[in-house]
């Protein structure tokens, strides 16, 4: 076999200073392909997901994905909204409860014993020399309490509010007003007629303090007044979203059932169940919720503040008796009449218009009580209060006539005397016994509402995440069978 030898000689060498040609570069095409025109701007990361997502629209799986995703937010969206406005309420019905109205009951004990130990000072100042040791505990144990509970309603009051303004007030006036009592006491005790003014004048800075304890129990009353108007309304903005869920998860498996002739879709079923068992657990629980509240209301706050009212007109008019006999005539003041204009003693004319005020709060308290328990008391208040006047009458007669003893007697007296004083202490007593039982059925009630919404937050929040879990798994088994 033959070969060719090859030639082993070196190529020619290329020309020095030249390069290879380049073909020469046509520009970018523009807009149609027309060279020199710019390109369209680069598209957002968004218009091209809107893009892919209104092109995944078109098909069946992408609708599948689109329906599974809004029913998932309606569903959460139930439950958080049902979270939220459920928290709200439960918070104000636990405030109810435990917050204002313990504060306002605490209100009504501050001016309760400030009157009350307005009252002890004044008898225990008429008895003189002779005043007994259960009067004077009385009075201590009346300003114990009365401290006691300025501290516990500083303590709860809102830094800055009036609340806290006033009771600063009272707290400043306190010791003021006790020890004015004491210089009426001492000076009383060795005769000198100097301790009626001392009385009269602890008397008055008494008034401004009731005044002020007044204006506290009326702000804690309206604070009480506000958390129930937090607690009771229907929640409609939860239920409103419970219904446009459920009405979403009905309408799925309804396309479900065209579309597949398949009955029942497990996740979906799943999804709806527990959607309903949240609005109706939404709806009875807080129907229930607010129907207790609403009683506790109706039936232990109204009645509890008539009551408090009751007896504080009793304290007041206590006070005024007394006062009368310790003034002498001394404190006068113009009224108007259908007689026309008079001048009559202050605490005398006082007492008369407390005495018609206790008569109205007491009538008004036996139509708001609502079983035997709390209308015995209050009728025996009313007998009472009955025997009161008609003594008060002779104790006035006799002072007219001059016998300021008898009077005396007829006010402060022991038992023999049948003084106004034993009407006073029955009518506080028989009150003081309503009192404690409306107060046990504010609690009952109120505890009953609160308890109607324990757990529907936590519920809601876990059976809402259960139902849109149903409902993407529900549509997940759809979307398996494109697979």
């Amino acid at each position: 076999m033959t070969y060719q030898q090859q030639s082993t000689a070196a190529p020619p060498a290329a020309r020095a200073g030249t390069s290879p040609a380049i073909p020469p570069q046509a520009p970018p095409p523009g807009p149609q392909g027309r060279p020199g025109v710019p390109g369209p701007p680069r598209r957002t990361a968004w218009a091209e997901g809107v893009d892919r997502l209104r092109a995944g629209a078109t098909t069946e799986p992408g609708r599948l994905r689109v329906i599974g995703a809004v029913i998932a937010v309606l569903v959460v969206a139930f439950g958080a909204v049902t979270a939220w406005e459920m928290t709200e309420r439960s918070a104000a019905a636990d405030d109810v409860l435990h917050s204002s109205q313990p504060l306002s009951a605490d209100a009504a004990d501050i001016y309760r014993s400030l009157a009350d130990a307005n009252t002890a000072a004044s008898s225990g100042f008429l008895a003189g020399g002779q005043e007994t040791e259960a009067s004077r505990e009385l009075y201590e144990k009346d300003i114990r309490v009365a401290a006691d509970k300025l501290v516990t309603a500083a303590a709860n009051s809102e830094p800055g509010s009036a609340s806290e303004k006033t009771i600063t007030k009272l707290n400043k006036m306190l010791p003021e007003y006790k020890g004015l009592v004491e210089r009426a006491r001492a000076n009383n005790r060795q005769g000198y007629p100097l301790g009626g003014a001392y009385l009269r004048y602890a008397n008055s800075k008494m008034q401004i303090m009731l005044d002020d304890a007044e204006s506290l129990y009326t702000v804690e009353n309206r604070r009480l007044r506000s958390d129930y108007d937090d607690a009771t309304p229907y929640p409609w903005i939860a239920i409103g979203a419970g219904v446009v869920a459920i009405g979403g998860l009905v309408w799925a498996q309804r396309r479900n059932y065209r579309r597949t002739n398949r009955v029942l879709n497990h996740g979906l079923v799943a999804a709806t169940a527990a959607t309903t068992v949240v609005l109706l657990w939404l709806v009875v629980g807080h129907t229930v919720a607010r129907a207790g509240l609403n009683d506790s209301y109706d039936h232990g706050v109204r009645s509890l503040n008539t009551l408090n009212d009751a007896r504080l007109a009793s304290l007041k008019a206590r006070s005024n008796e007394n006062l009368t006999l310790v003034s002498r005539g001394a404190e006068t003041k113009k009224v108007v009449t259908e007689a026309g204009t008079e001048i009559v003693d202050t605490y005398d004319y006082d007492f008369d218009q407390q005495m018609k005020e206790l008569t109205t709060k007491l009538a008004a308290a036996a139509d708001l009580a609502d079983d035997t328990t709390g209308v015995k008391p209050v009728e025996a208040a009313t007998g009472n209060m009955k025997v009161w006047k008609q003594r008060h009458g002779e104790a006035r007669e006799q002072d007219e006539l001059g016998n300021y003893q008898g009077a005396l007697a007829r006010v402060i007296g022991s038992k023999a005397d049948k003084p106004t004083g034993e009407c006073f202490e029955s009518v506080d007593k028989n009150l003081d016994i309503a009192l404690k039982h409306e107060r046990a059925e504010f609690e009952r009630a109120a505890g009953d509402g609160r308890g109607a919404m324990n757990g529907l937050v936590a519920g809601a929040a876990v059976l809402a995440v259960l139902a849109a879990a149903g409902a993407v798994l529900g549509i997940g088994r759809r979307l398996s069978e494109y697979r």
